[in-house]
């Protein structure tokens, strides 16, 4: 039976050793994958890819890329989140193809104005945010918009660098998602930090500018896969009740 959100939330824990003797349906990683992209993500840029390892070639080369972790090692199959930045132009364009179909087709005026701000938010806004070259026009966001801060509330984030976290931010809710719902049908994961990522690169053919989020071994518990209690700070020392 499928375990409630609470309930897989409560038993997911990271395990660094899978059993050997149990195989992961495919079709069942990849639902939970599906359920990965429903996380929210920044303006609905969804700069982001997944990908599902099962091939035992590419396993090996991700234990090497992974620094030969125990996770890595035993784990029967990975998936690997991706923040794909350089790709905000396509995005763009989806969502903007999106919103035009489901506005429809028709003159410019009868657009409603809530409909005239989402068309010129993708058309105008996210490419002045998301435009840069070599840092320069970041940095100069950046003082302007730290400048009209002075007067008015303001979004401040517009760094090459701030769009960089954007998207990982994004990523990791993605992740999360794909992990609680492992969890809600009895399989396990490891998010693992450590890798050398131009390794992992090389592995899964990736081009220079997307980024490794991180690399998560999949798999079902070994008795020894837990390596110990859970330990969390106390609640009291980190809920804030403003």
């Amino acid at each position: 039976m499928e375990k409630t959100v609470t309930q897989a939330i409560q038993y997911r824990r990271s395990v660094r050793i899978f059993k050997s003797d149990v195989e992961l349906d495919v079709n069942t990683v990849r639902q939970c994958i599906e359920n990965a992209i429903l996380a929210p993500t920044s303006s609905n840029m969804q700069l982001w890819e997944f990908y599902h390892i099962t091939n035992k070639d590419v396993l090996n080369k991700m234990v090497k890329a992974c620094l030969g972790q125990n996770a890595a090692k035993t784990a029967q199959q990975m998936v690997v989140v991706v923040t794909r930045k350089d790709l905000w132009r396509k995005r763009v364009r989806s969502n903007l193809t999106f919103l035009e179909s489901a506005y429809g087709k028709k003159p410019k005026k009868e657009y409603t104005s809530r409909e005239k701000f989402a068309l010129a938010y993708y058309k105008k806004l996210i490419p002045s945010i998301y435009f840069d070259f070599m840092g320069i026009f970041g940095w100069l966001k950046y003082l302007i918009f730290q400048i009209v801060g002075f007067f008015k509330p303001t979004y401040r984030q517009v760094r090459a660098s701030d769009m960089r976290i954007v998207a990982h931010k994004s990523a990791g809710l993605a992740a999360q998602n794909f992990m609680i719902s492992m969890a809600s049908k009895g399989y396990d994961t490891c998010p693992m930090e450590g890798s050398d990522t131009l390794l992992v690169k090389r592995a899964l053919g990736l081009p220079r500018s997307s980024e490794i989020n991180m690399v998560i071994g999949c798999g079902v518990r070994d008795e020894k896969g837990v390596y110990g209690p859970r330990f969390r700070i106390p609640f009291e020392e980190v809920y804030k009740l403003v």
